[in-house]
């Protein structure tokens, strides 16, 4: 591997990233609810040629932070709700496109979700589908505050409009469920979705209705959605072949950490190969599966720090930390400085 591509690796941000697509349906919902979008994007140091560009993305902290901007402009705090209404299949990227020419809503949705790579990294996991019962999950993002409640907003919302927009249908849900607790907005929520809504649930998902998920897709055309869902599994497998063992294992480490540490058995298991083999495979690499471990721990709670306003306690959760105490210490370590004096630091520039 090149050491541009090496680079690459160690500078991208930890939690994630995510494409400027969404970025743009944020705009445009801000600018919908009167928030001043020009002056948002020259805050956030968002041109117009990284808005305009397909290929740019931005860090999943700062995508936060800018959605919380533009909910303290509007204040609508069901901006995430307004996100899902103006967002179309295009803004899915080609992964959207693909799945509106699929032959019907349950295709066309379980192709959106199965290239969500392609538009969409974040370490706490990825959605998932289960067509025996018609549920999208999107992953947990605990623990949640004022800045990630429209992350789960938007992500449930543009993905009940994309049905909508593939079948024409207004009421295409059976529930909705929310895993952080009601803010006060039920009626207004159980009214976008039209359906019941479950805050405090164990999972962020959507049901869909049998008819629904059975009726044809209104842009259904089988010759481009083979050419299109092609060029998603070439772009797959370009992002795949790139990782290391050592990236499919800390890819998978970060969903598993939350209150305590992944084992190596684990993780070969995930992987579908012998602890052994994962053993003798990072060897070569150069690495080992507890360098690895405490280098994911050491990038992410950089970025925790830098990034969020998240408590020490959630962070050394977060982690897999036995508690925060533990935390400092490895903070020390790694930075030569606690937390809490290194989040000063940084709020001081």
């Amino acid at each position: 591997m090149n050491s541009k591509s090496t680079d690459a690796r160690q500078t991208r941000n930890a939690l994630g990233d995510i494409s400027v697509l969404y970025v743009s349906v944020l705009m445009r919902a801000a600018a919908a609810e009167g928030a001043d979008t020009t002056e948002l994007a020259s805050r956030f140091q968002l041109d117009r040629q990284t808005l305009t560009s397909s290929a740019a993305r931005i860090s999943i902290p700062r995508f936060m932070r800018l959605g919380h901007a533009a909910i303290s402009e509007t204040g609508n705090p069901a901006l995430g709700l307004r996100m899902g209404a103006l967002s179309r299949p295009v803004d899915a990227g080609i992964a959207g496109l693909a799945g509106e020419t699929a032959c019907t809503a349950g295709a066309a949705i379980s192709t959106l979700i199965r290239y969500a790579l392609l538009t969409s990294r974040n370490s706490r996991g990825s959605p998932t589908i289960k067509p025996d019962t018609r549920q999208v999950q999107f992953y947990s993002i605990r623990p949640y505050n004022g800045f990630n409640y429209f992350v789960v907003d938007s992500v449930l919302a543009a993905w009940t409009q994309f049905l909508r927009n593939v079948t024409g249908r207004y009421e295409v849900l059976e529930k909705v469920t929310i895993e952080y607790p009601a803010i006060g907005l039920d009626e207004l929520f159980e009214s976008w979705f039209r359906c019941p809504v479950h805050f405090g649930a164990p999972t962020n998902s959507l049901t869909v209705r049998r008819d629904v998920w059975e009726s044809p897709s209104l842009q259904a055309q089988p010759a481009m959605h083979e050419k299109l869902s092609g060029i998603c599994e070439r772009e797959m497998q370009q992002i795949r072949r790139g990782w290391t063992t050592g990236d499919r294992v800390k890819n998978l480490l970060t969903p598993l950490f939350r209150g305590e540490t992944p084992n190596l058995g684990t993780i070969a298991m995930k992987l579908g190969i012998a602890p052994w083999t994962l053993q003798r495979q990072l060897a070569a690499e150069g690495t080992g599966f507890r360098e690895l471990v405490d280098e994911t721990r050491k990038q992410l709670a950089r970025d925790y720090i830098r990034e969020t306003g998240t408590s020490m306690s959630e962070i050394a959760w977060l982690l897999g930390f036995a508690n925060p105490a533990a935390f400092h210490k490895a903070y020390r370590r790694w930075f030569g400085l606690s937390p809490g004096e290194h989040r000063k630091q940084i709020s001081s520039y």
